[in-house]
């Protein structure tokens, strides 16, 4: 079996929700967001590739990456890591950055709760990601959030597949 992924957009509650069931154990889908390596393999679309700058998934920790587009171009985005409950759960503050790492001005915020639960046959991973407003969320999706999570989760079954 692959991965299965659904991705729900509520432009009422604010919310993007990403739901993913792997065959795969919880703590190997932990391992995605927990091992900077691994990480880099699948975050980013593959066109845009992710390189980890810091990883630090704890509770106060800073995860700093950067994409690279196709021309070169660097977009950098960071995590203030708010809670961590692992191998199970973690919540942050997602942000767009600067080259140093420190959040962009004018760009949308969001919270982001993460939860993996075992199922019979491996895991459920559920993202709920939170905007403060309608336009912050209608800002990402229109930058293509949407397609990019697709893309760059695809890739999540040859990480976990060791390829």
């Amino acid at each position: 079996m692959t991965m299965q992924l659904d991705i729900d957009k509520d432009l009422d509650a604010l919310t993007l929700i990403v739901v993913a069931t792997f065959d795969h154990p919880v703590e190997e889908v932990w391992d995605l967001y927990a091992d900077p390596r691994k990480l880099e393999r699948w975050w980013g679309p593959p066109t845009y590739p992710a390189t980890v700058v810091e990883h630090d998934l704890t509770a106060g920790g800073t995860v700093h990456y950067y994409m690279t587009s196709p021309e070169g171009e660097q977009h950098h985005g960071r995590w203030d890591v708010l809670d961590v409950d692992a191998p199970t759960s973690f919540s942050i503050l997602d942000k767009f950055a600067d080259a140093d790492g420190n959040p962009a001005d004018g760009m949308p915020e969001a919270t982001m709760r993460l939860s993996i639960a075992g199922t019979s046959g491996g895991a459920q991973m559920t993202a709920v990601t939170t905007y403060a407003s309608r336009e912050a969320l209608e800002q990402v999706l229109a930058m293509g959030m949407e397609e990019g999570l697709r893309t760059s989760m695809a890739q999540m079954d040859g990480v976990l597949a060791g390829a």
